[in-house]
């Protein structure tokens, strides 16, 4: 009898999957700034009444540095803002829309410059490409209006001299206004060797 009640104990406790979750804890509780409000105010539920999507601009820059902490920035910031809808009429802040660059966020320090143009590591460094992957991309729809933007204080190897967009929380940002009666999504992807965005229209 003790020994059949042991077995049942034993077959409750294996069943119920009684161990240690901190693992998956930490990463169910491990979220960007913006991550929540992404996923549950700007992108789109799989449903019937899904708007269609029309393509309005693409853009790609090439990545030349193979640094895996920059490699590893640019994949949180493009995952993060994949999918994110822009309203009719409203305005971008890539800034304020990704967030602060934070480690606890699985941000790693990475090259950048500083107000004087010399290189530097800071967390997030390579948010700057992905930054200016998307102002390309806004430039080639003329609906679409640029608020703000600022070049780097040192050249930048991914585009042509004045044709990038700095990023820093707190201090610089990129924004644009979506000047549409209509909403646009912008989609983010990244490979070792490429940042690509797309701008669509979204229609009923």
């Amino acid at each position: 009898m003790k020994k059949f009640i042991f077995i049942l104990i034993t077959s409750v406790l294996f069943l119920t999957g009684c161990g240690d979750k901190s693992d998956d804890n930490y990463n169910n509780q491990k979220a960007s700034y913006n991550t929540e409000r992404l996923s549950t105010s700007n992108k789109n539920s799989n449903t019937p009444d899904e708007p269609k999507e029309e393509v309005l601009s693409t853009f790609s820059t090439k990545i030349s540095q193979k640094d895996p902490d920059r490699q590893n920035n640019i994949t949180l910031a493009c995952t993060s803002l994949n999918g994110f809808i822009v309203k009719a009429g409203e305005t971008f802040s890539f800034c304020n829309t990704l967030g602060p660059a934070k480690p606890e966020d699985g941000y790693e320090k990475a090259d950048t410059f500083d107000s004087d143009g010399d290189t530097i590591q800071e967390y997030g460094g390579g948010k700057c490409q992905v930054s200016t992957t998307l102002y390309n991309a806004v430039l080639m729809v003329p609906t679409l209006t640029v608020v703000e933007r600022h070049e780097h204080s040192g050249p930048v190897y991914y585009v042509p001299e004045g044709m990038d967009a700095c990023v820093s929380y707190g201090s610089c940002d990129f924004q644009f206004r979506n000047d549409n009666d209509y909403d646009i999504k912008l989609y983010f992807s990244n490979t070792p060797d490429n940042i690509d965005v797309k701008i669509v229209k979204l229609s009923s």
